[in-house]
This record gives C-alpha cells, structure tokens and sequence, in this order.
C-alpha cells in the first residue's frame, strides 16, 4: 500500500488569474518550471494487466477517508460536510489532489486553471396557485429571487405557443406571472422573454405528468423568479386558463447567484507524444447538500490513483489528467477548459473519457452508449473497448443514454470523441438489472444520491475496484498505441455532436 499523504487542511487555492489562448497553446504549463523527466532509471511500456494489478481497495477506501474529513472543514459554513465549489472542503479537495500530484515527482506536468463560475442558492420558496399549494412546484436552479424577496400577488398569464418568441408573451403579462409551456427552448430563454415582457415571475410546466426540475442557465438580468411544475398540477390550471378563467396566485422565492472563482488542475505525462494524447477527468466538486464522496469522490479519487500507479511505467502517447471544477452547478469547468482551448490543441486530444460515479452502493455496470452516428468518430470504438473488457470478466453491462448529464459534454460539441462509464445515480433498479447485478430492484442504484449521507459508507468496493480497474485499462490501451483508432481533423474538430441535449449536467436544460 502506497503510504497515505498529509494533506494541509487549512490551505485555501487562491486564483490565478485568467488563463489565455496564448497560453493554452502550451497548456500544461507547470507554475514550477519545465519539468524534465529523470531518465537514469528506464520504466517498462506501460502494460494493462499490471497496471490493473497494481489497484487496490484499500488505497481507493484510504483516500475516501481523507475526502470525508476535507468535507468537514465546509461545516462551520454549511451545518454539514460538502465539498460544493466556494466552499472549504472544495479547497481542500484542491490542495488534496494537487499535493498528492506534486508527490510523485517529475513525472507530470501539472497546472492550475482559474476560471469564473456560477452558483446559486435557494434558502425559501412557495408557490401558490389558486387555494392549492402544488407539491411538485420546485425553483430553477439559477433563479433570481422575487422582487425584493418578498411574495408577489398577481394571476396568471398564459404564455402562446412554446414562450419561445417574444410575441408569444401578450401585454397581459406585464405584472403578472408568466405560465408557459415545456419546450423547443432552454428554460432560462422563457424566464428571460417573461422578464422582458414585464412578468413578476414565471412557471414553466411539463408536457407530461412528471415533476419538472431545471436550470435557467448563465444568468442574464431579464431572468425572472421561475418555478418548475408537472403537468399533472398543471393540468387543471390550464383547463381553467383556457375556460378564460381568473387564477390568481402567489410566488416567493428568497435565493442569490453569485460568481465565485474556482479552479480545474490538470496533469499531464512529461513523456509521450504530446500531439496524441488520451484524456480522462472526473469533478471535485459536490453538490452543497452532502459530502459526495461517490459523486464524484469515487471517480476523482480513481483518477489520482491510477495517475499514481502509472507512475511506473513509460508511455507511447501523453496521458492528461482532469479534475473538474463546477460540475454539480452545470458542467463549468469542463465547459470552460474546451471552450477556451485553440482548435490545434483541441485536435491534440484523440478521445476524452468521463469517470462519474464509480462505486454506487446499488450499482450497474453502465456504458455510455456512445455511436459514431451521433457524436464525433471514435465514441464508439471507445465504448466497444468497455464492452470488450467487461465481456472479457465476465461481467454483464448494459447501456446508458449519453444525452449530456457529466462533463464529456463540452468534448463531443467539439469534436472530440468521448464516452465513459458509470454505476447510477438516482435511476431506479430493474427486476433484469437485479438478475444482471444483484442489488435490489426498485430502488435508486445510488439510494444516497446528493444526499447528506453520500459518504465513506456510501459506495460499494466491489464495484469501485473493478471500474477502476476497467479505467486503468482504458488508460493503458491508448498510453500504448492509437493504432486503428479513428485520426483527428479540423473537419471533425469543428463538427458539433448531433446527440439531442436535454441536460447540461444533472439539470434539464429544456
């Protein structure tokens, strides 16, 4: 076992600063200098079998207790331990992995990437429609509060069409609450166009039964106080807007959005070649309700335990390294690092693969179901490499939508191929899963799933260790050879993934 580091505590990351093109073009800039790797020693071509025996569970479970007390420091703050961006234990998790990838010495080039981030806060909301108090009525996240944080008396006003054209909004809305339906356009354009129609709030409601829980997205100072609602509570509210009835209602939502400064650390191998690179990440960040040391503790720890084992070994191809930052809030950090970064770097990047949840205590073995059809080429030679693997174990998998909710988003909307795998969040269980998987149908795969009690007793080592295991297998592979592995271009750089968006993270987005 690999002797535990200590960590300090109470070491906050301060920003560096914005990150420039100029400076991406040369991206993994180490704040100490170049790094030259120590030849005197020669290591072996990295080999997938013993790179994989070098995984232990006991190194994953010690470093999962190191996670849970950095979520503690959050506690004076939050009354619980987080490790939400802006928080202590998100700074701590920084320091954690960053000092542990300064531990091993020359091997990685490492560096920090600051960047501006988005979080909001609902302390207190209600809504009230008519004499009813709908339960499925719930806040987009990013909303804006009521005017001075106060309940707003006004009727409802219903929005023409989708709420996606400024004409759909009448002159009625003006001091009214906009009721609009799902569809066609993200959330946060219906909130905008209400605002600007001079709503004092709006609701968004479902096409189908089912709650509605979303994001507005990057602010704009036109969004308004907006709830989401299902259409089962919807329906009869409708029926009477239709009939030309009055319904009068109240809203209150008390929250802030503030920008906060936060941080992705990047580590890439000083060997191999730097114009083909295989990169993995996973976020440090948690969602501010729990500790999250499954989401996504499990799959950043995993990353910086096999960024450790690889250590013994040389590699063919560079191998880069991720810990994302603002995941939980909507995919910031990973957004911000494509986004900035110049296409001739972008086209560096052969494949990029996402590591979200590895040890659900309920778990699948899940693949992103990633197809050449839909996203950039070579998503589906990566997925059937996962195939291959757990077909080579012996264990059974099964297919997930890759429909946007984790941080391979930015990669395939610009080009570059993607895929991953997971175990569940807050899917439920079915009776096939439990004869694939064991674990008990009907549940949640993560039963703690942004909860409190996401902590060291809230992922499963069986299913942690043979993910991780599958993710030093894929690292391997490629630190080898992209032999038969579909080349990058510009033309594919610069071709948009045609996989259908319902999320930007965990949230729905329209």
């Amino acid at each position: 076992m690999a002797p535990r580091r200590l960590w300090p505590c109470t070491v906050l990351l301060t920003a560096l600063g914005a990150v420039t093109a100029s400076e991406l073009q040369k991206p993994l800039t180490s704040q100490q200098g170049p790094l030259v790797a120590d030849s005197a020693f020669a290591k072996s071509l990295v080999d997938t079998d013993k790179l994989q025996d070098s995984i232990k569970i006991d190194n994953l479970l010690d470093r999962a207790k190191d996670l849970f007390e950095i979520a503690q420091l959050s506690e004076p703050e939050f009354g619980h331990p987080t490790r939400v961006i802006g928080s202590k234990g998100h700074a701590g998790t920084l320091d954690y992995v960053y000092s542990a990838l300064e531990g091993l010495g020359d091997y990685y080039t490492l560096s920090k990437q600051p960047f501006p981030a988005v979080m909001g806060k609902v302390y207190e909301s209600r809504l009230v429609i008519g004499h009813d108090v709908p339960e499925s009525a719930s806040p987009m996240s990013l909303t804006p509060p009521t005017a001075n944080k106060e309940p707003v008396y006004a009727r409802l006003v219903l929005v023409a069409n989708d709420g996606c054209e400024a004409s759909d909004y009448s002159s009625d809305v003006a001091e009214n609450i906009a009721f609009i339906l799902r569809g066609t356009c993200p959330f946060g354009t219906k909130s905008q166009l209400a605002g600007k129609a001079g709503a004092v709030a709006a609701i968004v409601y479902n096409t189908d039964s089912g709650e509605l829980s979303g994001t507005l997205g990057t602010p704009v100072p036109e969004h308004v106080a907006t709830f989401g609602l299902s259409g089962k509570d919807a329906a009869p509210v409708l029926e009477k807007l239709k009939a030309g009835k009055v319904v009068d209602s109240i809203a209150y939502i008390d929250s802030e959005v503030n920008q906060i400064q936060t941080t992705n650390i990047i580590a890439q191998t000083v060997e191999g070649d730097p114009d083909n690179c295989v990169m993995l990440g996973g976020h440090s960040d948690s969602v501010s309700e729990g500790p999250g040391i499954n989401d996504d503790g499990s799959g950043s720890l995993t990353l910086l335990e096999v960024a450790t084992q690889l250590t013994n070994f040389s590699v063919n191809n560079c191998v880069r390294f991720a810990w994302w930052a603002g995941e939980e809030e909507g995919l910031l950090g990973s957004d911000y690092y494509v986004d900035v970064l110049p296409l001739e770097e972008n086209l560096k990047i052969r494949l990029f693969m996402d590591y979200d949840m590895m040890g659900s205590p309920n778990f699948a073995y899940q693949i992103y179901n990633a197809t050449n059809a839909a996203n950039p080429v070579g998503s589906e030679e990566l997925r059937e490499l996962y195939v291959d693997w757990y077909t080579s174990q012996g264990l059974n998998f099964t297919f997930i939508p890759f429909d946007g909710r984790s941080d391979y988003d930015a990669f395939i909307r610009n080009g570059i191929p993607g895929g991953g795998i997971a175990t569940g969040a807050e899917g439920i269980k079915t009776k096939e899963e439990e004869v694939m998987f064991g674990g008990k149908a009907g549940e949640w795969y993560d039963p703690c799933y942004h909860q409190l009690c996401d902590d060291i007793g809230n992922v499963n080592s069986t299913a942690w260790l043979v993910n991780t295991k599958l993710i030093a297998h894929s690292v391997a592979t490629f630190a080898v050879s992209f032999k038969d592995f579909p080349e990058r271009s510009k033309t594919t750089a610069l071709a948009a993934s045609e996989q259908p968006r319902r999320y930007h993270g965990r949230y729905l987005i329209l």
